[in-house]
């Protein structure tokens, strides 16, 4: 049986480290990878900077992540996680574009008409934490949150990663990954006056 061969019946984090290995060899073998987690990468890029911008972005993403093929190291964690890793990486340099659509949920949240798929990553994460109707409020808090705090939050709420996926993604602890989770929810509850805001309602 050829190593080609039945990688489907393996487990899928194995099976995804085993296509990037022979993607070393088999260039062609890398676009399993990319039609498997094209569209979910996609879709946080879109949630954080916006669906024009993500669809130049993820292309950007899965580029970098083919040259770069070679350092992945499975001792470390799985790809789906390095995926995310250079994603939030690739993110990163595009803050201000970030910053703007922060701008544009504070002026547009009362409207409620916002579409939560083209909007900025803000109003998705909003809509994912609250029920409470309290867009506005939560918008400015996440603005004031550090960005790594904010990193850390957004992965968890829009990607939807276990803290072990947040920990690869960002290169950091699975204890900091709570605690910067931690700290990020105390500061949006205080903003949002004893609101919870991974569940909506208020804190007993």
């Amino acid at each position: 049986m050829s190593a080609l061969q039945d990688v489907s019946d393996l487990p899928r984090e194995t099976e995804d480290a085993n296509l990037l290995k022979e993607s070393l060899r088999i260039p062609e073998r890398f676009e399993a990878l990319y039609d498997r987690y094209f569209a979910e990468i996609h879709r946080y890029v879109a949630g954080r900077l916006g669906t024009q911008t993500a669809d130049d972005l993820t292309a950007e993403i899965f580029l970098a992540a083919f040259h770069g093929r070679a350092r992945f190291d499975a001792h470390r964690g799985v790809v789906r996680g390095w995926l995310y890793g250079i994603a939030t990486n690739v993110v990163a340099q595009h803050r201000r574009s970030e910053s703007r659509q922060l701008q544009t949920l504070r002026r547009t949240a009362a409207e409620d008409a916002v579409d939560a798929v083209d909007a900025g990553h803000e109003d998705l994460v909003a809509r994912r934490l609250t029920a409470a109707g309290v867009q506005e409020q939560l918008a400015s808090a996440l603005g004031a949150i550090p960005d790594a705090d904010r990193d850390v939050l957004v992965l968890l709420a829009l990607a939807e990663l276990s803290y072990e996926e947040i920990a690869q993604a960002l290169g950091i602890p699975p204890g900091t990954v709570g605690s910067r989770l931690n700290r990020a929810r105390k500061k949006l509850r205080a903003a949002l006056g004893g609101v919870n805001p991974m569940f909506g309602g208020a804190d007993g």
